[in-house]
C-alpha cells in the first residue's frame, strides 16, 4: 500500500461526525464507513485494508469493534481475507450465465466455471411436510420430507438460497449431503433427468437479504424448480433464490419447425 493511499485512508477513517454523531452500534458505523470508502473509489477494487490493529488506531475503536465491522464486511462479500496476507476489497461479484438448457446443480456450475464453492447450512433433516411438498413430492399420508436448505457461496460471496425438499426414500439421511446433493442422488441411482423450473422476480425479505449481503428489498430471482426421474417420479421440489446482480440465465430459442 502506497504512502499517499494510507495517509489518505487514515483521513478517513480519522475519528468524526461519522462515530459521534451517527446512529447505530459503533461496529455498523465503522462497516458503513469502509463500505462507502469502497464505493467512492478510494478503496479499488482488490485493493489491501490496513490491519484490524492499524484500524483500532485510526479510529480509536477497540480491537472486539474492529473485527466484528470487518467480518460484517466478510459476510457481505465486500472484503476477502486471505491467509497470511491480510484484507482486501473483493472484486466485482462473479456474474454468472447460466443455461437453462442443462440440468446441472449449483455445485457443478460453479465448478466448471473454476469458482470455489463453500456452502452454509441452514436446515438438514427429516421434517412433517408443509401442504406445498406434499402437493409438490406426491406425498401420501403419513409420510415425511427431507430438507437441505443452505446459503450457497462462490469465492465466498453469497449468491443463492437453496430450499430442497426430497421424498425420504430418495433421500433417507440429509446429513449424507456434504457439498452436490446431485452427487449424492446419482450415487444412488436416483439423479434426476428432467426438471421444471419457473423463475420470477421478487424484491427481497429482511432474512433472506442479511443472508445473500444486500439491503431488505433489494431484486432477487425466485427458482422454483420440480424434477423428476426417468419414470416420471417427481424426486425434488427446490425453492431457490439468487442474487439479481450476479446472474444471467441464458435460453436457446429454436424456430418450432427447425
Amino acid at each position: 500500500m502506497s504512502s499517499d493511499t494510507v495517509e489518505t485512508i487514515e483521513t478517513y477513517l480519522r475519528p468524526g461526525a461519522w462515530v459521534k454523531d451517527a446512529a447505530g452500534p459503533l461496529y455498523v458505523r465503522l462497516r458503513k464507513r469502509i463500505e462507502q470508502s469502497i464505493d467512492s473509489g478510494l478503496l479499488a477494487k482488490s485493493a489491501p485494508l490496513p490491519g484490524e490493529r492499524e484500524i483500532a488506531s485510526l479510529t480509536g475503536l477497540s480491537r472486539v469493534t474492529v473485527r466484528r465491522a470487518m467480518q460484517e464486511l466478510v459476510d457481505r462479500g465486500i472484503i476477502v481475507q486471505r491467509q497470511g496476507s491480510g484484507s482486501f476489497v473483493a472484486d466485482a461479484a462473479p456474474r454468472v450465465e447460466q443455461s437453462l438448457s442443462h440440468l446441472t446443480s449449483f455445485t457443478e456450475d460453479m465448478e466448471r466455471r473454476g469458482l470455489n464453492v463453500t456452502s452454509e447450512w441452514l436446515t438438514r433433516g427429516v421434517f412433517i411436510p408443509s401442504p406445498e411438498e406434499v402437493m409438490a413430492l406426491a406425498l401420501s399420508s403419513g409420510e415425511e420430507v427431507a430438507r437441505v436448505a443452505r446459503l450457497r457461496r462462490a469465492e465466498g460471496r453469497p449468491m443463492a438460497i437453496e430450499r430442497a425438499s426430497l421424498p425420504t426414500d430418495i433421500l433417507p439421511d440429509p446429513q449424507l449431503v456434504t457439498s452436490s446433493l446431485y452427487a449424492v442422488l446419482e450415487r444412488d441411482g436416483n439423479r434426476p433427468v428432467r426438471a421444471l423450473q419457473r423463475i420470477s422476480a421478487v424484491n427481497l425479505g429482511a432474512e433472506d437479504a442479511a443472508l445473500l449481503g444486500v439491503e431488505p428489498g433489494t431484486a432477487g430471482l425466485r427458482i422454483i424448480r420440480t424434477s423428476y426421474l426417468p419414470n416420471r417420479r417427481v424426486i425434488e421440489f427446490t425453492r431457490s433464490l439468487y442474487r439479481a446482480d450476479a446472474y444471467d440465465f441464458v435460453a436457446e430459442l429454436r424456430l418450432g419447425n427447425s
